[in-house]
């Protein structure tokens, strides 16, 4: 009999190249951020239109009068503001796909190019509301402590002054709210979104997860199934894009507090090109943000 050695075997590595390697877009979509900011803050189309400037009223509010008998009423007389917001952001994502590639990929390459390109114009826009999040309150955008005006988590009150961040707690979520109540922003179309670290954290707070706040209905018991819900009637999201600054930053809004404006929503196109021996395909969105009311929302620093 002859005689031979396991080493003598053929295995994956010895014969990798009778292996082709697989685009698994199942997979590669699974580890994507979840981008949620975007769908969340007042969102306005102005696609087909022209310009680079859309101009929003901003009415001042008015108070009521006590009416006099036999006098008239009193006028309400104010001269009303409006808001400018720019559109002047115009994003692409193009890859060439040479001809040889293209004969001897497998055909879920260009859906997967195609799901990557939705993808990385999806997070810009997001990354563009975050960081206009921090002018809000009278924050300052791209600045130092997400704007200087964020609050830590444990209180809601204490300023995030860089280093001293805490995490979310039930009495640093009342504060917040509270911070929106004072400003009379209305109690619907509010969020919370948390990065995925304060997950864990969150689900720790009594009323998020016990029976007597969460009810036992199907699967909205956070107990039974672990999805992140609300918290005192505030719809919670996870965003894995929320930006870093020494920490990470959750935020509590109000739907009014931001504004997408989207003249051309993303938009596909293929050209061969001859000299390349290849087609050439490009994916682009022309939009613009800005803040529409600013003391509805607040950041929230807690650990990174």
């Amino acid at each position: 009999m002859a005689n031979f050695s396991a080493a003598q075997a053929m295995n994956t590595t010895t014969q990798a190249t009778f292996i082709p390697e697989l685009w698994s877009n199942e997979v590669v979509a699974a580890y994507k951020s979840n981008l949620v900011l975007a769908n969340l803050v007042t969102t306005m189309s102005h696609t087909g239109k022209k310009g680079d400037t859309v101009h929003i009223p901003k009415p001042t509010r008015g108070s009521a009068s006590a009416k006099t008998s036999r006098q008239q009423v009193t006028l309400i007389s104010a001269t009303d503001t409006e808001i400018s917001i720019s559109i002047d952001k115009h994003y692409e994502y193009s890859r060439l796909i040479e001809d040889i590639l293209d004969k001897q990929s497998l055909s879920s390459m260009r859906q997967f190019y195609t799901d990557d390109a939705g993808f990385a114009l999806a997070k810009q826009v997001d990354s563009d509301l975050w960081n206009l999040a921090e002018g809000l309150q009278g924050g300052t955008v791209d600045a130092s402590n997400f704007g200087g005006t964020a609050v830590i988590g444990s209180d809601g009150t204490t300023a995030f002054t860089g280093g001293n961040e805490a995490a979310l707690a039930d009495a640093g979520i009342r504060k917040v709210i509270q911070t929106l109540d004072d400003a009379d922003v209305p109690m619907s179309d509010r969020f919370l979104i948390i990065p995925p670290v304060e997950k864990k954290n969150l689900t720790g707070i009594a009323r998020f997860t016990e029976q007597a706040f969460t009810g036992e209905i199907g699967g909205g018991n956070t107990i039974r199934n672990g999805l992140v819900g609300d918290i005192y009637g505030i719809p919670v999201y996870v965003s894995s894009n929320s930006p870093t600054d020494s920490s990470r930053a959750c935020l509590l809004a109000h739907k009014g507090a931001l504004a997408l404006i989207e003249q051309m929503s993303v938009r596909t196109q293929t050209q061969y090109k001859q000299e390349f021996l290849g087609d050439l395909f490009t994916a682009d969105t022309i939009y613009g943000t800005g803040e529409l009311r600013d003391d509805a929302g607040v950041l929230i620093a807690v650990a990174a």
